[in-house]
């Protein structure tokens, strides 16, 4: 994967990712049956891609509007800790966790696809857009993936971060965790 020089810059400074989860970390469709449970498609591909970026010492957020028990179980076996659902401020949820974790705006990533994910984006100093983002949304980003929402854009967000840190140079940046 090749990206521009000031996003690999803005990709190495990365301690925290956060995705948000319809149209990020799924195709944006909501499956309802006929009870009212609700089904998503998460691709495996994207979640490897978080395991090895939380492995590899970066922390891991879920910022999202709707509340789905499938979230709260898709995350738990990605070990996601931070996950908050039913979010009507992202920024301001956004800016909290910041603070709690004593992680600044510049190595801050969003990944988002839709307007409600604008003000976070504003928050984080490297705002992704997955491919299929809205028009707002990709022209606010500093990068857009080359994959769709649920389809590998977070796996591709994740392995350019990866490649990113491990290309930095430790008396410029400090020592990998």
């Amino acid at each position: 994967m090749t990206a521009p020089i000031a996003v690999r810059a803005r990709a190495a400074r990365i301690e925290l990712a956060v995705f948000d989860v319809d149209g990020v970390l799924t195709d944006g469709r909501i499956i309802l049956g006929a009870d009212g449970s609700e089904h998503k498609a998460f691709d495996v591909r994207d979640g490897l891609g978080m395991v090895r970026l939380r492995e590899a010492g970066v922390t891991l957020a879920i910022i999202t509007g709707r509340s789905s028990a499938v979230v709260t179980a898709r995350m738990r076996e990605l070990g996601i800790h931070h996950v908050y659902q039913g979010v009507r401020d992202k920024h301001a949820t956004l800016l909290a966790l910041q603070s709690e974790l004593g992680i600044g705006a510049e190595q801050t990533c969003y990944l988002g696809d839709d307007l409600p994910d604008l003000p976070a984006m504003a928050a984080a100093g490297f705002a992704v857009a997955v491919a299929d983002a809205s028009a707002e949304v990709r022209r606010r980003a500093a990068w857009t993936t080359r994959a769709r929402g649920g389809r590998g854009a977070a796996r591709e967000l994740c392995e350019l971060i990866l490649a990113a840190r491990a290309a930095r140079g430790p008396l410029e940046h400090g020592p990998l965790p």
